[in-house]
């Protein structure tokens, strides 16, 4: 049985949601964020805390004020076309919620591939500009290790075609079964831009499994 994904995602500049539109207004960033998810045809509640002295002077009156920064509410329509509203139609709930200048960034859990195909479909036919940041298996068979998904879509075809060749010539072995040369030959390219594709394509990936930007 599948023990569920953890998925990050980002949406650039979403067209309708209030705290990536406060997150640039403001100039800051907005990550503190609680979200109620509701059931279709029904309204999602979210709040959030924002920094006193950033939020502009005609935003509204906040819920609850702190020492310095401020508790806001927003209610979202259940038809508005915002990603923490599309989550909520699949009853699926927002972990964590990260707006600044105005993109924003999302991580949830899918319980299997089935739904997560489901979700990220609905996405890209909503936002086509949606990107699929990373995707985290949880740990299974009794290891508390995570399993992460790498993206070989981020790879250039030369890059993904460059590492395939090294591998499959024993590049990566110990000894090594050829070297940058041999491999660039069969590329039919020199060695220097055999490396610098080899690089490129480790940079990604070793950012994917260490979880860090590339």
């Amino acid at each position: 049985m599948s023990g569920g994904i953890r998925v990050t995602v980002e949406f650039p500049a979403p067209p309708v949601c209030p705290i990536a539109d406060l997150s640039e207004r403001a100039n800051t960033t907005i990550s503190d964020v609680s979200t109620s998810v509701a059931a279709p045809d029904a309204n999602c509640v979210t709040e959030f805390l924002v920094d006193a002295d950033a939020v502009p002077e005609d935003y509204g009156d906040p819920v609850f004020e702190y020492a310095d920064r401020h508790l806001y509410r927003v209610t979202h329509d259940a038809d508005a076309d915002c990603p923490c509203v599309c989550l909520g139609e699949f009853e699926t709930p927002v972990d964590r919620f990260f707006a600044n200048a105005g993109d924003l960034e999302v991580v949830f859990h899918a319980r299997d591939f089935e739904e997560l195909q489901t979700i990220v479909g609905e996405f890209r036919d909503r936002y086509p500009e949606v990107d699929i940041q990373r995707l985290v298996r949880a740990p299974t068979g009794g290891t508390s290790r995570d399993t992460v998904f790498v993206d070989r879509g981020t790879l250039t075809e030369r890059q993904l075609e460059a590492l395939q060749t090294a591998y499959d010539m024993g590049y990566f072995e110990k000894p090594r079964g050829a070297n940058a040369t041999d491999v660039a030959d069969e590329l039919d390219i020199t060695a220097s831009t055999f490396t610098e594709h080899l690089a490129a394509a480790q940079r990604k990936l070793f950012a994917d499994v260490l979880e860090e930007d590339a």
